[in-house]
């Protein structure tokens, strides 16, 4: 229980870091072990939630992180942050099911807008959610983001994106401008 003192730190993944984060980023959304957090999408989709060849590509091209949190060495949760239209992009957003609510998360998010505006000079942060999931849309708005109501088609017959159980999914585009400072 130590590391719960630790502090958090964040550094960039490698393709090293690919075998541990496909369990991590599966674990926060799929299956009975992301019932324990908030961020289940095991209602919405079984499957996939990240393919290993797609996040190598993330890892590798320019104007894109993926930002792992850690604690004593320990992988805690990640985030994608990129540039993508202008804007930063944040997406793959995980926390360990038994750690979520404890603030990881917030940190994480931060840390992202930090990379976005300060590294990038991005104006804005923009992320894609499924618009079911009012739950996480209320968390991300308690943050600044609003609902642009731009929807974008939920990827259907893509199964590195996982298997939908239901017919309803789309996402929307969720922005928060990013001032100095």
């Amino acid at each position: 229980m130590k590391h719960e003192h630790a502090p958090l730190s964040f550094r960039i993944a490698t393709r090293a870091d690919i075998p541990a984060l496909v369990p991590l980023v599966t674990g926060a959304y799929r299956g009975d072990s992301s019932r324990q957090g908030w961020t289940t999408e095991a209602d919405m989709l079984d499957g996939a939630r990240i393919d290993p060849e797609v996040l190598r590509q993330d890892i590798e091209r320019d104007g894109s992180r993926i930002l792992l949190a850690e604690r004593d060495g320990v992988l805690l949760g990640c985030a994608h942050v990129a540039i993508e239209d202008g804007a930063g992009y944040f997406g793959m957003f995980a926390v360990r099911p038994d750690l979520q609510g404890g603030g990881m998360g917030k940190a994480l998010l931060a840390e992202a807008e930090r990379v976005a505006r300060d590294d990038w000079s991005m104006p804005t942060m923009r992320m894609t959610v499924i618009d079911i999931r009012e739950e996480l849309i209320a968390f991300y708005e308690r943050r600044g983001y609003v609902r642009t109501g731009l929807k974008k088609p939920f990827p259907y017959g893509d199964e590195r994106f996982g298997i939908p159980t239901r017919q309803d999914l789309r996402f929307e585009v969720l922005e928060k401008p990013l001032t100095a400072g």
